[in-house]
């Protein structure tokens, strides 16, 4: 099962939102997503988080808050455990990534967006609940076929 990290920045009431137009062959071509990535050999989420945060947007992250695990099966690759975060405190001079194109998203403004379905429920949970949550999300197709809630 592969592992990965995905975080959504925060300010002034926006997340920042990569929408997925650079690479081929991707699972997430078109979408608009969070920043993170896959976990190297030996990392911790927390270690994968802050490489991945800090090379698709230039900021350091000073602080972030661990939301919770999305399972995310998909019927064209593998399977995925997925290590959500948030942060509010990060540092730097934000920078050009080379997956996609980087953009200010108003929270109210995001669930418009090009979003895998399941991810409307993952902002509403992120909105609504503080504490840690599980989500599986499976797509047939790329249609939301289960969705269960922890």
């Amino acid at each position: 099962m592969l592992q990965t990290t995905l975080c959504y920045l925060e300010k002034d009431g926006k997340y920042l939102m990569l929408h997925r137009v650079t690479k081929k062959n991707d699972v997430n071509k078109e979408k608009w997503i969070g920043v993170g990535g896959k976990f190297e050999p030996g990392e911790a989420p927390e270690e994968c988080l802050m490489r991945e945060v800090y090379e698709e947007t230039g900021y350091t992250l000073l602080d972030y808050k661990f939301r919770g695990v999305l399972t995310f099966i998909c019927d064209t690759q593998e399977p995925e455990y997925i290590f959500l975060y948030t942060s509010d405190q990060f540092t730097g001079t934000p920078k050009e990534c080379d997956e996609g194109v980087l953009e200010w998203v108003p929270k109210t403004s995001v669930c418009d967006l090009n979003i895998w379905e399941g991810d409307r429920e993952m902002f509403r949970l992120l909105d609504e609940r503080p504490d840690v949550f599980s989500l599986k999300l499976r797509y047939e197709n790329d249609h939301l076929a289960e969705l269960k809630i922890y």
